[in-house]
């Protein structure tokens, strides 16, 4: 096995863990700032804002259209000595409110709704752009899986906030003000008590809603955290089953359950209490200041109507400051998934093209060049993983990289790729730097495969044409032949249609090896990076492959790092590295007799 795992990230690279953990009172300070960030991708839409801010007026307004629908209804039609064909004109007018308020309230539920779909999903897709831009060392940082609960739970929760709780908060702004206004129409008195009781009201909301806000984002980052362990967990199926750890797992999952029900359950007390306490105080004073409007009945000053009125009236504006306070707490939910997803958002790539790139030569030569790089792991700052070191591999070279695990060998191929950059020296493809080059064009005139074969989780035909995704069937089965794949690829039940599983689970090792140095086939770069190509591979197929690779390599620069070195005894040049450094270089011959560390190695994988 090579040196991968000691690869680890960049020093550039930043942990949005990190920073999240770092910036979680400055969050708390903003409040619903953070909010901005999904405003500004639902205000790309102001047509289907501005109608459901139409429909929703409409909606609220001929909800509080009700009560004055309901005094006529009493004051008029009852009023007028019971005639029934007088009081069924008010009851038509009652139902005509009706009828519009259902018509208002199916088109903005269309269009909130719709706002919230769009939304989530260009936030997605924004989201899922900046990723894309990342190094490899980013996500060393930030795992993944967390990464994929961000985008699934959090926009589900601003799918809510958009789609749902700013309609709702929206509309019961305009019921709870259009309410009070009318309620100063019909009793001015009545209406500057419940005026002097919605300051009484608020309070609690914000300073519990602070509170709350905290309590959110601890939850939803819980939430994250179960996400992540089950990712992990089931894509390591085999190796917790081989071991016997599923109890331990079950626990361990257990674990983050509980903890993230313990931080939801601080959530829903505060919401609770503050729920709790704003409803009491909203009814203490509807039925105080109708206490006072029945005695105004009593004595004359007000008509039945009026006070019919002004209860369903008061009702209604009760009803809309105390869905305010379950809207405030959804809201701070939004505020905190829009934090953490403006988090990725805001992440910058510490490897980017820079803003005027040299263009490569063209044809290419696949020329690689390492001058006097030297390069260390941030999180193994002591350790040079190369120091000083330099390497030429000229057009149509075989060079074989060999030496212990941790020598250095897979970092060349990192920032060959460019993943990485080094801390000083330079790295040069056909005579450009690659800092000056654009990292995807540099990319594209190399062709990798990995140790460890990564497959995706679609058809035979979308992986192995990766490498070259315009590539026609004619092509594929060409690269395949080369490959030694064809025919298990013919005997698949579908054949390149055929769904492979979560990372090629349906085939072998060596299947998926095989597709992988397909893939690199197709890709027609001149520059080959193979590390241990054929790891995976029986004898018989190690042959054939090899064979296929030797074609491969011709007129290719190839840059092959091996443990196995039977594998390489035909390369143009073999370097040996030891501690980031090249410590012996020649053929297969020389170095054996050279007695030096190859010579060492050699002996102990040819006299076993």
């Amino acid at each position: 096995m090579n040196e991968t795992s000691a690869d680890l990230p960049n020093a550039n690279v930043t942990s949005v863990a990190a920073e999240t953990a770092d910036t979680a009172k400055p969050a708390n300070a903003k409040k619903l700032g953070n909010l901005r960030m999904v405003w500004q991708h639902a205000s790309a839409y102001p047509k289907q804002i501005m109608f459901a801010l139409l429909a929703l007026t409409v909606a609220a307004l001929a909800t509080l259209a009700i009560p004055a629908g309901f005094r006529l209804v009493i004051d008029r039609g009852f009023a007028a000595g019971g005639d029934s064909s007088n009081i069924a004109r008010w009851f038509e007018y009652l139902l005509i409110i009706v009828a519009v308020m259902a018509v208002a309230t199916a088109f903005r539920f269309y269009f909130v709704s719709w706002l919230g779909e769009r939304t989530v999903a260009d936030i997605r897709l924004a989201v899922n752009r900046n990723l894309l831009r990342q190094s490899p060392a980013f996500f060393e940082h930030n795992r993944p899986a967390e990464i994929a609960s961000r985008m699934t739970s959090d926009t589900a929760v601003i799918e809510q906030v958009v789609g749902t709780t700013v309609s709702v908060a929206l509309r019961n702004i305009v019921m709870g003000i259009g309410g009070v206004v009318y309620l100063f129409t019909l009793a001015p008195q009545l209406a500057i008590g419940l005026l002097i009781a919605i300051p009484v009201i608020v309070l609690p909301i914000v300073l519990i809603g602070r509170k709350l806000q905290s309590a959110s984002r601890a939850s939803q980052d819980r939430i994250a955290d179960v996400g992540a362990m089950v990712s992990e967990t089931l894509g390591a199926m085999r190796i917790v089953q081989a071991f016997g750890q599923e109890l331990r797992e079950g626990e361990r999952f257990s674990g983050s359950v509980e903890a993230t029900f313990s931080t939801a359950k601080k959530r829903i007390r505060l919401r609770a209490f503050m729920t709790a306490i704003v409803m009491a105080l909203i009814f203490s004073a509807i039925t105080l200041l109708m206490w006072k409007g029945a005695i105004d009945v009593v004595e004359g000053r007000l008509t039945g109507g009026t006070i019919a009125a002004f209860v369903l009236t008061g009702g209604l504006v009760a009803g809309a400051f105390g869905a305010l306070t379950e809207v405030y707490g959804d809201l701070v939910r939004g505020a905190g998934a829009s934090g953490r997803l403006a988090e990725l958002l805001a992440a910058e790539p510490n490897i980017a093209p820079p803003a005027k790139p040299i263009a490569l030569p063209v044809p290419p030569r696949g020329q690689l060049e390492f001058q006097n790089v030297s390069f260390r792991y941030p999180t193994r700052p002591e350790v040079s993983a190369l120091s000083n070191f330099n390497l030429k591999v000229s057009p149509g070279e075989t060079v074989a990289v060999v030496g212990p695990s941790g020598a250095g060998k897979s970092t060349l191929f990192q920032l060959a790729q460019r993943f990485y950059d080094p801390e000083t020296g330079a790295i040069r493809i056909d005579g450009v730097a690659l800092t000056s080059a654009d990292p995807a064009e540099v990319r594209a005139r190399m062709a990798y495969v990995p140790q460890e074969t990564v497959l995706f989780a679609s058809s035979a035909r979308d992986n192995l044409r990766y490498g070259n995704w315009l590539a026609d069937d004619d092509a594929i089965w060409a690269a395949a032949e080369q490959a030694n794949a064809a025919n298990f690829l013919r005997e698949l039940p579908q054949g390149l249609d055929t769904y492979l599983g979560e990372g090629g689970a349906r085939l072998s090792g060596g299947q998926r090896q095989r597709i992988a140095i397909a893939r690199a086939v197709l890709r027609q770069a001149p520059i080959l990076l193979l590390d241990e190509a054929t790891s995976a591979l029986d004898a018989e197929s190690e042959r054939l492959v090899q064979d296929a690779l030797d074609m491969l390599m011709k007129d290719r620069t190839t840059i092959v790092i091996a443990h196995r070195l039977a594998t390489v005894r035909s390369a143009d040049r073999i370097i040996v590295m030891d501690q980031g450094q090249i410590v012996e270089e020649g053929d297969h011959a020389t170095l054996s007799a050279a007695g030096g560390l190859y010579s060492r190695l050699a002996s102990l994988q040819f006299d076993a």
